[in-house]
């Protein structure tokens, strides 16, 4: 127990200083190990890491999926899903932040990162919002929240991470955040319209379009629609495996990219190097947190945390609850990433000793994950958007997003009360 509270304040220490987490967990992983067992087995164990991981099936799903959304993103598709939501509602008071958020859940199922679709959307629907009359609070805080829509609906990159490290079905996984993220979208809506109700000079209402003009919007996004219907709908009808499923979505949207003549060979070789980036990026965060994980398992620390839990008496849903405590506050001030790499070792031998659903606590935790996207002060969309959109400061972006942030937190309470909204599809799985 104690090595591994020291453990735990090294790598917190290194990371004060500025060194990489990834060098932080791995050093101080390596350390604990050779302290504990010496050098020759600890040198073992981190090599059969690197050697396991690096080789492992499973985790070729990874840079199929970012291919797949690097090439949506080329091929404009965020555009086409905007303007049939527009269409739809943009009439009414707030409808474009109503459409931001159809469009941000839209492309996050084909994305699966909320950073990249916060990002993308800004460029998308920013510049209608301020043209409109939008007040930059509003619309900024739209954009943060809607991003998060990219990590909860599938496929979603932190779900993936969390399949991996847990070795839980990614399928269900994703099958499980289908419901979850429907949910938030619509309670963010119901956010959008109490906030405009309040202040109606943030949101105009729009020009109502016509229903040839809607025909004509939603045959744009017939790409969007095969996509999610091939990669979903063949993971959740057992006819390929979610690897299988991000081999096909890439490669549909290759040739989607291809067929609407967005790709060039520089733009190409842009994607293909974008996402050789963002996988070794990963890659190296799960070695490094394979690494301080064998370390953590080799200590007495998952065994003493539960004997400690059990000691309480605690139901086992008060003991989740403690832990969404713990997940949203640590959100607040610590990288998502870092805080699922560091804590889920830990975390989950209990909640498996508890007899609960490693499905439903990894949607869990990727709510928790969405909450600390927008949380001040280290959300990381909210940084994101604010060097994309230069002209809105940091103190605007922070309040426009409180009350989102409370809606968040809200849904989550949801989805720890009521189990059944998350597992109901995966139930239904092959």
């Amino acid at each position: 127990m104690i090595e591994t509270t020291i453990g735990f304040v090294a790598i917190f220490i290194l990371a004060i200083i500025r060194v990489p987490l990834a060098f932080a967990m791995a050093f101080v992983g390596f350390g604990g190990l050779m302290y504990m067992r010496g050098f020759h087995p600890a040198l073992a164990s981190v090599a059969q890491v690197v050697y396991e991981t690096g080789f492992a099936y499973t985790l070729s799903v990874i840079p199929l999926f970012i291919l797949m959304g690097n090439f949506v993103a080329k091929a404009g598709l965020a555009h086409e899903l905007f303007s049939a939501a527009y269409a739809f509602i943009g009439h009414i008071r707030g409808g474009l932040a109503h459409a931001t958020i159809i469009a941000c859940a839209g492309f996050g199922s084909i994305c699966g990162s909320s950073v990249a679709t916060a990002a993308t959307m800004s460029k998308v629907a920013y510049p209608s919002m301020k043209r409109l009359g939008y007040g930059d609070s509003l619309s900024s805080g739209v954009l943060a929240a809607g991003g998060t829509l990219g990590i909860m609906l599938p496929p979603s990159t932190i779900m993936i991470i969390y399949g991996i490290i847990t070795e839980t079905h990614i399928g269900k996984l994703f099958a499980a955040g289908v419901l979850p993220g429907l949910l938030t979208a619509l309670l963010l809506m119901g956010g959008i319209t109490w906030m405009t109700v309040r202040d109606p000079q943030q949101a105009p209402a729009g020009k109502r379009a016509t229903w040839p003009e809607r025909w004509r919007a939603l045959r744009g996004i017939w790409g969007v629609a095969l996509l999610i219907v091939v990669v979903l709908g063949g993971i959740y009808g057992g006819w390929f495996t979610a690897t299988e499923a991000a081999g096909f979505g890439a490669a549909g949207a290759f040739l989607f990219a291809l067929a609407r003549r967005r790709l060039t060979i520089k733009t190409t070789f842009e994607v293909l190097v974008e996402s050789t980036r963002t996988t070794a990026m990963l890659f190296v965060l799960i070695i490094a947190a394979g690494i301080f994980a064998n370390f953590v398992n080799f200590t007495t620390m998952p065994s003493d945390l539960q004997r400690w839990i059990m000691a309480m008496n605690l139901s086992p849903v008060m003991v989740v609850v403690a832990m969404m405590v713990v997940y949203v506050i640590l959100g607040s001030v610590m990288e998502e990433l870092t805080m699922i790499l560091l804590t889920v070792p830990l975390f989950f031998p209990v909640i498996l000793s508890l007899g609960l659903d490693p499905v439903w606590f990894g949607v869990l935790i990727v709510m928790v994950v969405q909450i600390g996207m927008i949380s001040p002060p280290v959300g990381m969309n909210l940084f994101v958007l604010n060097a994309l959109l230069p002209g809105v400061g940091l103190a605007k972006i922070f309040a426009g997003t409180w009350l989102l942030v409370a809606i968040m937190v809200f849904t989550l309470g949801i989805l720890v009360a009521f189990p059944q909204i998350s597992l109901l599809l995966p139930s239904l799985m092959r």
